[in-house]
């Protein structure tokens, strides 16, 4: 693992009298990670000031986006992107370990975002992801951030792995959905984590509750994608709570992982909304008029 420097606060974003310096952890959880965007609209219109962000998967590439202060060129391009433009950012990986080799999709995002390096970001930022071969997780703090990105996004099975630096890289939700551990050691009021696996919207039976020899309901079979990502995410929601148990951030927007489905990225103006209403009821609303400093 590579080890984490401390960032100072930098000046790219404005903090409000009262407002806190927030370290912000981005977790993995595909299409639903544009609820990410709503969460960090949330956060500045609050007066927060965001000094560092840690994510994984698509939790990386909204971080970075936003670190390299180009989220709202991306968020303009995700509002108007339509079903059948997804399907074309997918280029088929014949004869290689995934469907898609993902090249595509990295080429549209640079060429939208433009080139930085990691350490010149004037935001704190680490990537997760996972090195395949070694079996741990990797933090990717230098270096091209769309290298770091295309890494972290490898969803195993879906995107080829990532060759970087002599590493085999996947997805970093393998082994790590909410990655807080690289936000502990910098210079912030609050860790405010991000969880895309969280319960469900709609209220279903337990196991326990659910008798035996009762009528059987009916079961939809998913298709390939759908099983890949069901499965990928079963693993992840596990993790996810051992994370939050064991590191416990100050704050925890919770996203429900039946927002949508992981390849819905034509949704953006639904899931950056709902991104907005979560990080609202974990954070709060928006005040009329912001006490002074140091008030009453």
């Amino acid at each position: 693992m590579i080890q984490e420097p401390r960032h100072e606060p930098s000046d790219a974003a404005p903090q409000a009298p009262g407002g806190k310096r927030i370290a912000l952890v981005l977790g993995s959880g595909g299409a639903r990670g544009i609820a990410h965007i709503g969460v960090i609209a949330h956060l500045e219109a609050l007066g927060h000031r965001i000094v560092y962000i840690s994510g994984c998967s698509m939790g990386a590439l909204v971080g970075g986006i936003y670190a390299a202060g180009k989220l709202h060129v991306y968020e303009s391009w995700l509002r108007a992107l339509e079903r059948r433009a997804v399907i074309g950012l997918l280029d088929l990986a014949f004869g290689r370990p995934g469907l898609f080799k993902g090249e595509r999709l990295i080429g549209v995002l640079r060429e939208l975002i433009g080139d930085h390096e990691i350490q010149d970001l004037p935001i704190g930022y680490t990537a997760v992801a996972t090195d395949l071969v070694e079996q741990r997780e990797i933090w990717l703090n230098r270096g091209p951030l769309f290298d770091a990105i295309r890494a972290s996004i490898a969803i195993p099975t879906i995107f080829t792995p990532y060759e970087l630096d002599g590493r085999l890289l996947v997805d970093g939700g393998l082994l790590n959905p909410v990655p807080i551990a690289p936000a502990l050691n910098q210079h912030a009021d609050l860790i405010v984590a991000v969880n895309l696996n969280a319960n469900l919207q709609s209220e279903r039976e337990s196991p326990e509750q659910v008798e035996a020899g009762g009528s059987p309901a009916t079961v939809v079979l998913p298709g390939l994608l759908d099983v890949m990502s069901m499965t990928m995410e079963t693993m992840q929601n596990a993790i996810t709570r051992l994370k939050l148990a064991a590191y416990s951030p100050d704050v925890v927007v919770e996203v429900p992982r039946d927002a949508c489905s992981f390849y819905e990225f034509y949704r953006a103006a639904e899931l950056i909304e709902l991104g907005r209403i979560r990080a609202e009821a974990a954070l709060g609303a928006v005040p009329a008029q912001r006490k002074p400093l140091g008030g009453a």
